[in-house]
């Protein structure tokens, strides 16, 4: 899933913090969605502890898991999403860190220490959670709002001006979300149907890209475009006829994850970073840079109320939030199919 920081990073782009970081002796290498963190955070992170921060960004889960699936991949820390723990888990691609010894862990929020993908966070703490649905400038279009319907099968004011991720299950998921099929089916009736849905919106797309987002809505290159609430919230602040729709349909749920890659050069410092963000102090100043809640309690008291109040982030109690699980072996081939046909 993709999400975008008010300033963006360039992707690839590894960079260290200037002033106590260039001094620093120690450096943490963090793998992270573009745009993805809070500069203050790290920033608070390299004053408070001496320790530099090199970061590496990606677009989509698929180019983490090519990257861990390498071996060696040069990170202490990276950001995964909860279907691909599983996967990192039986591969061996990330290290146990038991993560509830850590000071701050009581910090974190009770849900989130019984998770299905990894009960007790032995490998894995919440970083950000949020839903995916799209966002619509509502002064290039004043039609009803209410649907997947129109990013699916847009009018003609926005046909060639949608945006979609370039995550093929992302995609796939919402689109299963507005057919109400259930995720990692294989029957071949419903992923027909997901194929052709699929392939009438291609016409009508401008760009299937998880980064710059945030950007194409704000100058309207995009008018319309698939998005995570969080991102739609930033997006808004700098362009406020920007809507974030809760669809009848439901949208998708997400929970990305800390995890420390077993390649990890680092581990001490990995679990000093993981301690840090359970600080509230600190998931506070990422949840204002970023716009996602954390997981971490005691955050409200610090946040803006623009941030706190923001209608992304108000998911209607009757919405239905769908978490899609790890796939079986034969529905990926499948989906993939899917997406290779689409982007041919």
């Amino acid at each position: 899933m993709n999400r975008k920081l008010k300033i963006l990073l360039a992707a690839g782009t590894a960079f260290a913090f200037a002033g106590t970081a260039a001094l620093a002796a120690d450096t943490l290498h963090i793998y992270n969605w573009n745009g993805y963190i809070s500069q203050a955070m790290l920033d608070k992170f390299t004053a408070d502890t001496g320790v530099a921060v090199a970061l590496d960004t990606y677009d989509n889960n698929e180019t983490l898991l090519s990257k861990l699936r390498g071996g060696s991949s040069g990170y202490d820390i990276a950001i995964a999403s909860t279907d691909f723990i599983p996967i990192m888990k039986s591969e061996k691609m990330i290290q146990p860190v038991n993560i509830a010894e850590l000071p701050n862990y009581g910090n974190l929020d009770a849900q989130w220490k019984t998770s299905a993908w990894d009960p007790g966070n032995v490998y894995s703490i919440p970083y950000f959670w949020g839903v995916t649905s799209y966002a619509v400038d509502t002064a290039a279009y004043k039609g009803p709002t209410d649907s997947l319907s129109l990013l699916f099968n847009p009018p003609t004011e926005l046909q060639g001006k949608v945006g979609m991720f370039s995550s093929p299950t992302e995609v796939i998921a919402l689109a299963m979300r507005y057919l109400d099929i259930e995720p990692c089916t294989t029957d071949s009736a419903k992923l027909k149907a997901v194929d052709a849905l699929l392939q009438a919106q291609k016409p009508f797309v401008k760009i299937y890209d998880s980064s710059g987002i945030m950007g194409r809505l704000v100058s309207g290159e995009a008018v319309i475009s698939q998005v995570a609430n969080g991102e739609a919230l930033t997006a808004r602040q700098q362009k406020p006829t920007l809507k974030f729709v809760f669809a009848k349909e439901g949208g998708v749920a997400w929970i990305d994850n800390v995890v420390v890659p077993a390649s990890a050069a680092r581990p001490d410092l990995a679990k000093k970073f993981i301690s840090f963000l359970m600080d509230p102090t600190n998931a506070a100043m990422q949840q204002k840079d970023v716009g996602y809640p954390t997981g971490i309690n005691g955050t409200e008291p610090m946040l803006p109320e623009e941030i706190a109040s923001a209608p992304e982030v108000q998911v209607p109690t009757d919405y239905k939030k769908v978490v899609n699980p790890v796939c079986s072996e034969e529905a990926t081939k499948k989906y993939d199919l899917i997406w290779t046909r689409l982007r041919q």
